[in-house]
């Protein structure tokens, strides 16, 4: 059985940071490229940012900067590290495991940047 669990949102105040994680199970996490995606309210999901097996890490223009994502292979996890945060964060954040073209998702966790 294949599990993506992601945590770590919240409510925070614009400019603070938040740290997500994404721990998963059922797959050969270390061979899978991770990556953050998320969705706001009326709106369609979004990629965030990616890191490959072997640790290469790209990032959509709007969080360059800001965001950082990582990976621990011994724990089966992957991380989005979030700052300065911005009220047009506030999203619901997924996390997805790519091998070839199978793809996982996880249930996603809300973030929520006040004004």
């Amino acid at each position: 059985q294949v599990q993506l669990v992601e945590s770590g949102g919240g409510l925070v105040q614009a400019g603070g940071s938040l740290r997500l994680s994404c721990t998963a199970s059922g797959i050969i996490f270390a061979v899978n490229t991770m990556g953050w995606y998320r969705q706001a309210p009326g709106k369609q999901r979004e990629w965030v940012a990616t890191i490959t097996s072997s640790g290469m890490t790209n990032y959509a223009d709007s969080v360059k900067g800001r965001f950082v994502i990582s990976r621990d292979n011994a724990k089966n996890s992957v991380y989005l590290q979030m700052n300065s945060l911005k009220p047009e964060d506030t999203a619901t954040y997924f996390c997805k495991s790519s091998l070839g073209r199978l793809e996982r998702w996880g249930q996603g966790t809300l973030v929520t940047v006040s004004s």
